[in-house]
């Protein structure tokens, strides 16, 4: 991994086929700002040039309590117009293999959004989700209004966003915005196997796989057969088919 240029808002260690970032300012409850921004900027840089699973986690029993609002209060116009946290979040929803958000305590406001836009969510039974953001004057604008929508349909979106539910650990887990529910001191141990079974995978399979999931349902299934075409011709798959016909690992 080349040498990252950071804040010290995040702690980023490379474990086999992933990188583990554990948000990293706890005095604020992990509140993100725009150190934090652009943090996260320098691990996307990253992992866009060396693609590996991205595990995202916070310590202390925090995710992310929010965006900082001290921060956040002074910003104007011009500052919603350059999309920082939604352009942040963006970058992570694309990047090219699979992401986990690993959540113990809460992930609420911009903390929220940052989760949503994660491949996975695996949370403790101390993990809490809302956007509280209306309460204070504005919108869930990076990415709340749409993801939420998509993960966990509309009626209970529309709860959490105009009528500010917050939900408990055990209701995301039944709604599905959360993949898996562990005691908080296995969330790191769940995370790690999860990037285990998403690394026995190929690649290359899993990049391709993942954009067709985030295609326009109109570049289906053009998309799809032109991604299979490339991944055909691929010797990965050619070693793992036979592997498989030869009943070997």
């Amino acid at each position: 991994m080349e040498e990252l240029a950071l804040n010290d808002t995040v702690k980023v260690e490379e474990g086999p086929g992933r990188m583990l970032v554990r948000l990293n300012r706890p005095q604020v409850r992990n509140a993100i700002d725009a150190a934090m921004v652009a943090d996260l900027h320098e691990v996307c840089a990253e992992l866009e040039r060396r693609p590996r699973v991205l595990v995202v986690t916070g310590a202390d029993g925090v995710f992310a309590a929010g965006a900082d609002i001290s921060e956040l209060r002074e910003r104007r116009r011009e500052d919603a117009l350059a999309g920082i946290n939604s352009g942040l979040f963006d970058r992570i929803a694309r990047l090219p293999m699979p992401t986990i958000a690993a959540i113990d305590g809460p992930a609420l406001g911009g903390g929220a959004e940052l989760a949503y836009a994660c491949d996975f969510r695996i949370a403790t039974p101390r993990a809490r989700f809302g956007n509280p953001e209306t309460g204070l004057g504005i919108m869930a604008a990076a990415g709340a209004c749409w993801r939420l929508r998509e993960l966990v349909g509309e009626p209970l979106a529309k709860e959490i966003l105009l009528a500010g539910r917050v939900l408990a650990a055990a209701e995301a887990l039944d709604v599905r915005l959360v993949n898996q529910l562990v005691p908080e001191d296995e969330l790191p141990a769940a995370a790690d196997r999860l990037a285990d079974r998403i690394g026995r995978n190929a690649p290359l399979a899993l990049r391709l796989t993942k954009l067709a999931l985030a295609a326009p349902p109109g570049a289906h299934p053009r998309f799809d057969d032109v991604a299979q075409a490339v991944l055909f011709e691929t010797e990965d798959k050619y070693e793992r088919m036979t592997a498989f016909l030869e009943h070997r690992r």
